[in-house]
């Protein structure tokens, strides 16, 4: 089981102390010892003098003899006493006496160490078990010359009891001061290294913040050493970490939010052909539902082989490469595909940047279609006019009754001509936002009933019921009279020129409030619902030959819708075949607040 750093200091702390306590206990009994043996030794050294120094000492001892004479019973009782035993011991061993023992049962001791060394040296030392008695003692011996005869030793013995006792005392004295002592270190030691370790845990912890994101600083300790200038030099490194971070998130952000509002698609590959990064404009021009999951592989992705083709031939090594793909079927959208090399990291990859030119191509297919329509429509009333103007200069003017229907034909189409000049003009103006609307203030009923003041005679001669159907109490509008009456107009002779003989035509207004919806209903020959998302294009019609009878240019429908959207309202059509068709346009309502007229492009 691990342990933490409170505990690891806490042991450490008192196995030091034991570490410094058992060496101290040890040296210190030892040396106590010793000096209670030197004392001891000199104790007996002393009592060895005196006893030496006594005369009826020498007189009292008979080397022949191992029973005491009185006077040497007298002086061993008197040392008995003093708890200091006395033994004579001849030169070859023998005890003569002792003063706690019987000398007959004592061995001979001839080869005690105490012994050898004062017949050798004139005293001697010893500490050991006396196995006489059963007991440690500490002897001293000292040689005794006789007045007569081989000298006598006389050892002194005090038992080592005394000093066990005092070495004893002292160990208990000093292990209890040892004990006090350890106590007091341990608690004063133990309670610094949980103040250590404390601090050491909130380090640990607010480092443990940091990895999961939290930057929020740690309040240092005012301590002065090193775990305070930790703790300082902690929170500067989180505060810089803290910036790094919201820094490159920041930018992060801003890149990934520039990349998914791109109306381009933008990807990114890395050299195994694996998908990096993707945006929503990405996702949406491949009809993905949503942007792919970073690893996936390109192949899975991709169904176009010209983009494949460029990316890989990026990753083999090109440094740029152009294509051009092809979505969807039903409505196809075409996107100039830009692959670059890119080098971010020691591995190759390529981003792919999708551009829509899908307007540039309908453009292209309208510049097209327009300019074939324009030659057309210039054609044939030009054709018309040339063939006539041959036929006059060859002979016809001398034909006064052909002259004059050729003549007239000549200007018909020269009419025609300059209508369709003139439409033509309006859209150019149109097209490049240089039509000037005056807008203002207009009611609506006075403006419908002038219009249809205007068609009631080219009604009356089809025989044609035109009528108004108008809401109460409608708001007026803001718009452009003169514009607004050509959107009126252009419907109205439409629904004329559609509309058999015997029909009806209907202006109809209604309003929510914001805007006025104007509807020119009629009971003509329909529109097929295949020619209705087309309606309102140049020059497309969906009787081309009825049209062209009826004098049309084909682009009367398509500036009416320009002025409709350039008063801000919208223009659509409902028809059935053979059920006639009804035409819808909005105006907004003129505002309030708005007092004098405004002019609009």
């Amino acid at each position: 089981m691990r342990l933490n750093l409170f505990w690891k200091l806490g042991l450490a702390f008192f196995a030091l102390l034991i570490a410094v306590l058992l060496p101290v206990d040890y040296y210190a009994e030892r040396t106590l010892r010793r000096d209670y043996e030197r004392a001891g030794f000199e104790k007996l050294s002393a009592i060895a003098r005196i006893a030496m120094a006594s005369p009826p000492l020498a007189s009292s001892l008979s080397t022949t003899s191992r029973t005491p004479s009185p006077a040497l019973r007298e002086w061993l009782k008197r040392m008995a006493a003093s708890d200091v035993r006395v033994t004579v011991i001849t030169a070859q061993g023998l005890v003569l006496a002792d003063s706690q023992s019987d000398p007959q049962t004592m061995e001979n001791h001839a080869e005690r160490p105490e012994v050898r060394e004062a017949l050798a040296k004139g005293d001697g030392l010893s500490v050991r078990h006396s196995v006489t008695i059963n007991r440690d003692l500490m002897y001293y011996a000292t040689r005794l010359s006789m007045p007569s005869g081989p000298p006598v030793i006389l050892r002194f013995a005090l038992p080592l009891r005394t000093v066990d006792d005092e070495v004893w005392a002292f160990r208990r004295r000093l292990w209890l001061s040892s004990l006090a002592m350890l106590s007091v270190t341990g608690l004063v030691s133990l309670l610094i290294s949980r103040s250590f370790s404390r601090r050491v845990e909130r380090l640990q912890s607010f480092s443990r913040r940091v990895a999961e994101g939290d930057f929020r600083p740690i309040d240092a300790d005012r301590s002065g050493d090193v775990l305070e200038a930790l703790a300082v030099s902690l929170n500067d490194s989180a505060a810089r970490l803290d910036h790094a971070i919201r820094t490159l998130t920041e930018e992060r952000n801003l890149s990934r939010a520039i990349l998914d509002s791109m109306v381009e698609g933008v990807a990114v590959v890395n050299s195994e052909e694996r998908l990096l990064f993707a945006n929503k404009g990405f996702a949406e021009i491949l009809e993905l539902d949503a942007p792919p999951q970073p690893g996936r592989s390109l192949v899975e992705i991709v169904r176009q082989t010209e983009l494949l083709e460029a990316v890989r031939a990026v990753l083999k090594g090109a440094s740029r490469v152009q294509a051009e793909i092809t979505t969807g079927t039903l409505r196809q959208r075409f996107f100039a595909a830009t692959v670059a090399s890119v080098m971010a990291t020691e591995n190759s990859g390529a981003v792919v940047v999708l551009h829509d030119i899908s307007d540039l191509r309908k453009l292209e297919r309208v510049r097209r279609d327009f300019v074939a329509n324009v030659s057309h429509e210039f054609k044939t009333p030009l054709t018309a006019i040339q063939g006539f103007a041959e036929t006059l200069l060859a002979g016809a003017m001398d034909d006064p009754q052909n002259r004059i229907r050729f003549l007239q034909i000549i200007l018909e189409h020269s009419r025609r001509l300059a209508r369709l000049t003139d439409d033509l003009l309006e859209l150019s103006k149109m097209d490049a936002d240089r039509l000037d609307l005056e807008v203002d203030r207009l009611s609506v009923r006075q403006f419908v009933q002038s219009c249809l003041e205007t068609t009631q005679g080219s009604a009356a001669d089809k025989h044609l019921q035109v009528s108004a159907n108008l809401q109460e109490s409608l708001p007026d509008i803001a718009a452009d009279r003169r514009r607004l009456a050509e959107v009126l107009q252009n419907l109205l002779d439409n629904a004329i020129q559609y509309t058999p003989s015997g029909g009806k035509i209907a202006v109809s207004a209604s309003s929510d409030g914001n805007e006025v919806t104007f509807t020119v209903s009629d009971t003509g020959i329909g529109i097929p619902q295949v020619d209705q998302p087309r309606i309102f294009e140049r020059f497309y019609r969906v009787d081309v030959a009825r049209s062209r009878e009826v004098g049309g240019t084909g682009l009367g429908l398509s500036i009416a819708k320009h002025l409709v959207e350039a008063h801000g309202g919208r223009i659509w059509v409902e028809s059935e075949v053979g059920q006639g068709s009804q035409f819808h346009f909005t105006v907004p309502v003129f505002p309030p607040q708005q007092a004098t007229p405004r002019l609009a492009r």
